[in-house]
This record gives C-alpha cells, structure tokens and sequence, in this order.
C-alpha cells in the first residue's frame, strides 16, 4: 500500500543523483520565481500566481485554501510548495518550503511505477501517519501501518510520520492507506505530501517536518483545499 510512495534498494543510486542536485540547488531561480510570485499576486490578488488559465480554472469556486507545488523543470526532482489562504475574492500568500517531486519529474499522464508526479489540480481531504496527529483539522488517521519498510533507504524511515493525501485515484473519506484505485491500479496511487529525505520520491511531493505540521494545521475541510501541482512549465500552461 506504501509503494506509491515509497522507494525501494534499487532507487538508492537515483536518489543520491538527485541528492547532488539539490545540494547544487536551483539558486537564484528559485529566488526569480519567489519574486515573480510575489510579483504576480500583487498585480492580480484574485489569482495564484504563476498558475495559468487552464488550471486556474480547475480551482473549486468554493476553496479558500491551495497548497500550490512548482516544480522546477519537467524532468526534475527539486520543487517549491507555497500555502495561499483567500479571504473574499483575494488570495494571499502565507508560507513558501523547499520541496521534492517525482525524482524523474513530472507528467501529464501518471503511471503507477513512472516516477514522476501527476500534474493537475487535485482536492486534498484526508491525512494520517506514524506520529499522532499536530491538531489536525484533516481526518486523520494515526497508526504504525504508515512505518515504511525496513528494506527502503534509512533516510525514508520517517517519510511518513506525517501524510496527506492527494485526492488522485482515490477513495476520498478514507485513510490515505486506502488502496482503493478507481481507475485502476495500472494510473498509479497513493500519491501524497509527506515528511522529506533530501531527495526525490516515486511521485509524491515532500517537504520539511515543519512544513507539513503547518499544513495540517492550517488545512480545513470547509474551506475545501486543493493542491494545483506541476513543473512550471505545465502550470503556465
């Protein structure tokens, strides 16, 4: 059920790769696409930034919440998560993290075992983990059944302290280990934002501890939150 997330002994070699890359770090273009975002909603407060019109339009009327992930190119591991709260028609941007996608990129057409993350908009509703859960507002569902195997890397021990669930191919209303796949097992699952480890994952998205204790601490039900996920190429598109 964890292997939509996971990564097993023969992707050591990959994540160390892609390790290198992120100690080599996007620099002054993660620093280019902060300011453009910034740039973006003071100009237009009614819209996510950098996001354009077709996946715009994808955003629920109703969500007041969108954990926006920008992937730094289609073939790479290195993202930025930013967390936008709207209050009547503006949106504002309430904390950015360093983060990790699919160690092979991104792609418009998710395969289970691909490596890379789906792009799309998709609603989050459901949560859970190893460690109980930081006044979460989420369902959440605490128990060991999270604990990665012992056979994964060492540094992915605590990839899934603390998950949410994104609703692709899901049960939505159920534990994010659910392994239910209403399309079929063969479009992939158990795509998540979990707990990071310095390097890429299978497909879903991770950042920092602090990063995911402040989105589950944040994220409401009634205020729908989506996650709008994609290298920033696809964003804009």
């Amino acid at each position: 059920m964890l292997a939509g997330c996971g990564s097993g002994d023969g992707d050591q070699a990959s994540e160390r790769a892609a390790g290198h890359a992120k100690k080599a770090g996007p620099g002054n273009g993660a620093q280019a696409s902060e300011s453009s975002a910034r740039a973006e909603l003071a100009k237009d407060p009614t819209r996510i930034p950098r996001v354009g019109d077709r996946l715009q339009a994808r955003i629920p009327a109703n969500s007041a919440q969108v954990v926006a992930v920008e992937g730094a190119g289609k073939d790479s591991a290195d993202a930025t998560v930013r967390l936008y709260t709207r209050q009547g028609e503006k949106w504002r941007m309430e904390h950015t993290w360093a983060a990790h996608n699919g160690k092979k990129g991104w792609t418009h057409s998710h395969r289970q075992g691909d490596k890379r993350s789906p792009v799309g908009v998709f609603t989050l509703s459901d949560a859970g983990g190893v460690l109980p859960q930081p006044d979460a507002k989420l369902p959440y569902a605490h128990t060991s059944a999270f604990t990665p195997p012992t056979y994964w890397p060492k540094k992915t021990r605590h990839d899934f302290d603390h998950v949410i669930a994104i609703d692709y191919n899901r049960v939505k209303g159920t534990s994010p280990l659910d392994p239910t796949r209403p399309q079929g097992q063969a479009k992939g699952g158990s795509i998540w934002l979990h707990m990071d480890h310095g390097s890429g994952t299978s497909g879903c998205v991770s950042l920092s501890k602090s990063g995911m204790e402040t989105l589950l601490r944040t994220l409401d039900p009634k205020k729908h939150p989506v996650v709008v996920m994609g290298d920033k190429a696809s964003l804009k598109g």
